[in-house]
């Protein structure tokens, strides 16, 4: 909101406050307008910015004694609707304002906003408290969810996050049984929709799903404010209000195991908490970790309704307490120490006894596994080195001491130098040799060289010393020195090259993944890719393996192997490529799937259509035909005398029902006249005042624009009166007993559009593409309101007289069949009487 509008003066941002409930009718409204009288008894100027009552009795009693600001009324396509004056709230600038239905969209037009939650961002802007009214459903992360337990789509929502802002959030909360029984009252829907409500949509099991929910999600945020509470005081220590169970992985194979275990802790308690936790050392170096492990680890959590997380630190108990601690985790879970009693009593105290000195608040459970102290003494020994470096190594440990005491003692150099720079000069000559050649080469040149320096520069020269303790004193510290510089080297190298291999890996896994993201995951693109990957000759998917020597083959799913050839692949790369192997075999897979799916997929659809065909057809011909029948046996019938007036009501039940059973044969056979392309039309100028009346003959209530002003369209007549028949239809069987169909219609870019707008629940998310299938009723709650022709022989019926018909949604709620025709003015050739070919 700009300076201007709000006079130049900074304003406090005013406060929301929402009532959440867990369907309709817990009381939200009611509630609200109670905090309203309250609040307006306490001298606080309160206003009811908007309020939808439902025609609730006791809820429209609250509204005595409060202001309330008239609505805005709002025209769009022909329709006249009311919502929230937001410009009139504004200008009344109340303390508090009360705004109903965040999740409300607003029609269109006028400069309003799209959702009504933007018009209260607006009043909060301006300094103005809000009270609002929310149902679990409208929230953005559990509409889905609440969609598959009630089966009834909700396409307003809020998003979570305008929610989370609020300053205090109120559940409403009823009983599912409370709650049915203000149902069955009619304290909630009218009388004629209670049955078909506590049937459906407000069963126990759903009432009962949707209380959960929205009790978590209550606790959730109760739960963040407990969080940030604590933050901002410093409070370090447990607060025991939720079970949260950590368990700390180490990427080994009792990782699975602890999960389990820990996952049980939890679940011994209503709404505990699993975390999983992974310490990286911060200079990115994990020995004996598996990347692979935790992966799958990471899976199992997940799937067991936890959550993983990594945290980067090189002492593991002192991360892991604090990790903990910042969860307000109850409890830790660890696994007993792989190391044996050798590496224990040498390494000293290990995780699991550090983290109980430091969690004196966390209960810590030590789980014993298999693996428990079959840890090894002492790494397996792995060459670092090349042979070259190996072969040098040794040769350079014997001579490289002799050149240099062969350079030292030349006549020229010789007592330049004392005897300390001579020995630092044989010490920078075994580092060497150890860089070069590792441990072994070391201990060569320490033992040459201090030899070499005890016979050629240490008094009595020419002669050797050794039972001198300071000539064993320099030959231990050259051996040790060696060995030390060696062992680093060794390390270093081997780093190094692990280094390298996880990001050569890394990088080859990325490109692989990227190459999937990018749409080249068939399997021939896949295949070639292992094969350009690896360098291979050439690479093959096969249903069994090749018995020829001199190929690399790798499983790639059930029944399907991966087949390279070419080069020996070492050890390192064959594990990479069993990841590659792992993605050709999830595309065979789907592959499998998808073929297997579209087979079977005709053959349903054929199911569905015969199952939807008997089913309708077999209620819908027996209903007029028993009518009809009951009325002609009656009139047959000896044993009764009919007055005349009975005699006529009988006979027009039996015309009325063979009236039905025509319509009903006519919508059938052209139906199949449609698909067979045999359908005879007769095109000519039409006006829609030629067909209206006897289209809407048999339909009440039906609200019609001005027509006049449309020019006529080019059209059949008959077939465009029972295209607007069944739509018309359609719509009064949706619409509320209390709203009438609204039949409007506009010209422009040489078409006539006429609408059918209806004020009913309107489509389900994703069932537009179903919505013409013949024996469709979408939306229906019986079986009892037709075969489900009407939409699919009127869209084939616009069609082949070169009309489209489009169904929108009605703003406010209901849907909008939009039926559009060519000008007669605009048609460039005339048709006569014709047949609809093939195509239509």
């Amino acid at each position: 909101m700009s300076d201007m509008e709000t006079g130049g003066v900074d304003v406090r941002p005013g406060r929301l406050k929402v009532y959440l409930g867990a369907a309709p009718g817990v009381g939200k409204t009611y509630r609200m307008l109670d905090e309203a009288r309250r609040r307006a008894a306490r001298g606080v100027d309160v206003v009811v910015g908007f309020v939808e009552c439902h025609r609730r009795s006791g809820t429209e009693a609250m509204l005595d004694g409060l202001e309330v600001v008239p609505r805005a009324s709002c025209a769009y396509r022909g329709g006249d609707f009311e919502e929230m004056d937001l410009a009139a709230v504004l200008a009344r600038r109340p303390q508090v304002a009360i705004v109903d239905e965040l999740a409300h969209s607003n029609v269109p037009g006028g400069g309003r906003n799209s959702k009504r939650w933007q018009d209260i961002e607006v009043l909060l802007a301006a300094g103005i408290d809000v009270v609002t009214a929310l149902n679990i459903q409208h929230l953005e992360s559990l509409n889905d969810v609440v969609e598959k337990i009630t089966r009834v789509p909700h396409r307003e929502t809020v998003p979570d996050e305008v929610v989370r802002r609020a300053r205090q959030i109120e559940l409403v909360d009823i009983p599912p049984e409370g709650l049915r029984r203000r149902m069955a009252h009619g304290n909630i829907y009218a009388p004629e929709k209670v049955d078909a409500a506590l049937a459906n949509y407000f069963r126990p099991g759903n009432l009962t799903a949707l209380r959960q929910l929205a009790l978590l999600w209550v606790a959730d945020r109760v739960d963040e404010a407990l969080q940030a509470y604590r933050s901002e005081h410093g409070i370090g220590g447990v607060w025991e209000t939720r079970e949260r169970v950590v368990v700390a992985l180490t990427g080994g194979p009792e990782g699975d195991t602890l999960i389990r275990r820990a996952a049980r802790i939890a679940d011994r308690s209503a709404g505990g908490d699993l975390l999983a936790v992974h310490v990286t050392r911060s200079d990115g170096l994990a020995v004996g970790t598996s990347h692979a492990s935790l992966a799958r680890q990471r899976r199992l959590v997940e799937d067991l309704g936890g959550s993983y997380h990594s945290v980067v630190g090189d002492d593991v108990a002192t991360s892991l307490v604090e990790f903990a601690r910042a969860e307000n985790a109850t409890q830790l879970v660890l696994g007993t120490s792989r190391r044996g009693r050798v590496e224990r009593f040498v390494g000293g105290r290990g995780t699991g006894e550090t983290v109980v000195e430091l969690g004196v608040d966390i209960d810590v459970h030590t789980v014993t596994h298999e693996r428990a102290g079959r840890g090894r003494l002492l790494p397996s020994r792995r060459r670092t080195l090349s042979t070259a470096r190996r072969i040098a190594g040794p040769v350079a440990g014997l001579l490289l001491p002799v050149a240099l005491t062969f350079l030292l003692d030349l006549d020229g150099a010789r007592g330049r130098l004392n005897l300390t720079s001579e020995a630092l000069l044989f010490l920078l000559t075994v580092v060497g040799v150890a860089c070069i050649g590792g441990v072994v080469s070391a201990v060569i040149a320490a033992v040459t060289a201090s030899l070499l320096l005890n016979y050629w520069f240490i008094p009595p020269i020419g002669q050797f010393t050794l039972d001198d303790p300071n000539a064993l004193l320099a030959l231990a510290v050259f051996v040790i020195v060696a060995a030390v510089v060696a062992a680093v080297v060794d390390r270093s190298l081997r780093l190094s090259r692990r280094s390298a291999r996880a990001t050569a890996e890394a990088e080859t896994m990325s490109s692989l993944a990227g190459t999937i993201v990018r749409g080249g995951a068939t399997i021939p693109a896949l295949v070639e890719r292992t094969r350009e990957t690896f360098g291979m000759e050439s690479a093959e998917l096969v249903d069994e393996p090749p018995g020829e020597d001199g190929v690399t083959t790798v499983p790639a799913g059930p029944g399907a192997f991966l087949v390279l050839r070419g080069r020996t692949l070492p050890s390192s790369e064959r594990r990479v490529l069993a990841a590659f192997a792992a993605h050709v075999g999830a595309a065979v897979e789907r592959s499998r799937l998808a073929e297997a799916a579209a087979e079977v997929e005709p053959v349903k659809a054929a199911d569905r259509m015969r199952t939807a065909l008997l089913r309708a057809v077999g209620h819908d011909l027996r209903t007029p035909l028993a009518a009809g029948w009951a009325a002609v046996s009656s009139l047959r019938s000896r044993d009764v005398a009919f007055s005349d007036e009975d005699r006529d009501e009988l006979l027009a039940t039996a015309d009325e029902s063979m009236a039905k059973l025509n319509r009903l044969v006519e919508n059938l056979l052209d139906l199949s006249r449609l698909q067979a392309g045999v359908l005879t039309l007769n095109m000519r100028a039409t006006t829609l005042e030629e067909v209206l009346p006897t289209a809407l003959a048999d339909v009440p209530e039906v609200e019609v624009g001005d027509l006049e002003k449309v020019p006529a369209v080019l059209a059949d007549p008959p077939l465009l009166e029972r295209v607007i028949a069944n739509l018309v239809g359609n719509a009064v069987r949706h619409s509320p007993a209390e709203r009438k169909v609204l039949l409007t219609a506009s010209a422009h870019e040489g078409r006539v559009e006429l609408r059918v707008v209806d004020r009913g629940p309107g489509l389900p998310p994703g069932s537009r593409d179903r919505l013409f299938e013949p024996f469709q009723r979408l939306g229906d709650t019986d079986n009892t309101t037709g075969l489900g022709l009407g939409l699919a022989l009127s869209k084939g019926l616009t069609e082949a007289m070169d009309g489209t018909l489009t169904p929108e949604d009605t703003p406010g709620g209901g849907l909008t069949m939009v039926l559009s025709l060519p000008f007669t003015g605009r048609a460039e050739r005339a048709r006569g009487s014709q047949t609809v070919g093939e195509g239509v």
